[in-house]
């Protein structure tokens, strides 16, 4: 049978990004995903676990070390293979990912997927941003978020092209502010003890839970960080188009993933630590964003929200192009302003009553749901050995059922806190990952992949 019949329109007709199209790592790849990393909602949380102490329970040193842990494994497990692919096909994700979902699962998985949770990041991106704005602007966060989503979800679809030119200086106002913040704590951070600060946060709020071991901590730092970058890195096939090269690809990672992570949360790591070092482990919360009236004084503290909260308006842009993107590929015959409105409203009502404040139960769902896409990606590149192999007809198996038992153990968490008779499952969102890149394995190797379709050659 010829290909053509086999494989839809969109597989046919896609192109891939020419040679010269594509640029160093640092003119692309780097600055873009140090973007994402530079964003408050990032870095603020780094020292929260839900326990005493948070992920600073174990010392500064171990919460750091934790971190870098984390950094590298979304460099080398979520990011890399992507990445090569990109670079290698120079083709978007929606069709690479067609060799483990199948050209009929492809277009659900990861194309329908990508752009359903951007709208998560929107909620997340609009509650957060809201409440920060309404500290200055007189007027209820509410009716914030509901003005913040509707112009995100407008730009996103009209005007990205300016929004990408601003988001080149804006990302400057968190660095700068993390800057500021760490120059005014540093000089404290050697008077910062542990067991001092637990003791005081276990009598403000009079509990007795136990503070996390040092797996713990580690477990908690990886569901944080790699929760926030899952869907990121499965786009790492989308940012490897631009890349030359594979050293393009490495070090676009290495320096805008692994180094913006350790960056970013270790500042925020260092300057928590530093209020708790010179309040002798007296703090009022383990977020670095909240600590800011403080660490700056009520008065400078609330314009310097705002413009967190302005420098954050470009990513909630960026989701809703992505979100644009994927419906307009799946669902072509659907008007892009209905499709993303749809999603937006659902963004603003998840905002507005609140669902979405404890940002890590959203990066749990999101972990869940591409931690096990990126594992399967990772063995079908290294069972193609690194080759791109194509399509596959119709549903590949080996891909759904990796997905399914993926997600099924990723979301557990989520799951156990509804119910605690669930299990709970550390670091959720590595181990659907594993769980994800196992099952492919064992899947292909029973045979369960469905047949390449050749691509048909363009003349």
């Amino acid at each position: 049978m010829d290909a053509s019949n086999q494989l839809p329109d969109y597989i046919i007709s896609a192109t891939p990004n020419p040679a010269a199209n594509r640029a160093p790592w640092y003119k692309n790849t780097a600055p873009a995903y140090a973007g994402i990393f530079l964003w408050f909602v990032f870095w603020q949380d780094a020292a929260k676990a839900g326990a005493p102490g948070g992920t600073l329970a174990q010392g500064l040193g171990w919460a750091l070390l934790s971190l870098a842990v984390a950094a590298m494994i979304c460099h080398a497990l979520f990011y890399l293979v992507p990445g090569l692919f990109g670079m290698r096909t120079g083709l978007p994700l929606y069709i690479v990912g067609t060799s483990t979902f199948g050209a009929t699962g492809g277009f659900l998985m990861p194309g329908f997927l990508m752009g359903v949770l951007q709208f998560g990041w929107v909620g997340v991106n609009v509650y957060f941003s809201s409440l920060a704005l309404s500290a200055v602007i007189p007027v209820d966060a509410k009716i914030i978020m509901v003005v913040w989503g509707a112009l995100a979800a407008f730009v996103g679809l009209k005007g990205i092209q300016y929004v990408a030119k601003v988001a080149t200086y804006l990302p400057l106002i968190p660095l700068v502010v993390l800057l500021w913040l760490f120059s005014k704590t540093a000089g404290d951070v050697g008077q910062f003890d542990a067991a001092t600060m637990i003791a005081a946060e276990r009598t403000a709020s009079a509990t007795t839970a136990a503070p996390l071991g040092h797996l713990g901590v580690l477990a908690a730092m990886l569901t944080y960080v790699v929760g926030f970058f899952a869907t990121a890195g499965a786009a790492g096939v989308d940012f490897g188009t631009n890349s030359r090269d594979s050293k393009d690809v490495q070090m676009g990672g290495l320096i805008g993933i692994a180094l913006a992570i350790l960056l970013t949360a270790g500042f925020s790591l260092v300057i928590v630590a530093g209020v708790a070092g010179g309040a002798k482990g007296v703090v009022t919360s383990l977020s670095s964003f909240d600590l800011i009236p403080a660490i700056l004084g009520k008065d400078t503290a609330k314009w310097v929200m705002f413009l967190l909260a302005i420098a954050a308006f470009p990513p909630a842009c960026f989701s809703s192009f992505i979100a644009a993107n994927s419906f307009k590929t799946t669902l072509p015959k659907v008007n892009p302003f209905i499709s993303v409105g749809i999603g937006t409203a659902i963004s603003v009502v998840l905002a507005v009553t609140g669902l979405v404040a404890k940002a890590v139960t959203v990066f749990v769902i999101i972990g869940a749901s591409f931690g096990p896409i990126c594992g399967a990606m990772l063995v079908d590149y290294l069972l193609s050995k690194g080759e791109w192999t194509g399509p596959r007809a119709g549903f590949n198996p080996a891909g759904w059922i990796a997905w399914a038992l993926g997600f099924v153990v990723g979301i557990l968490p989520n799951l156990h806190a509804w119910n605690p008779s669930i299990p709970d499952v550390p670091a959720a969102p590595v181990v659907a990952f594993v769980v994800g890149a196992v099952v492919y394995f064992l899947c292909a190797q029973m045979g369960l992949q469905s047949a390449v379709v050749p691509l048909p050659k363009k003349s």
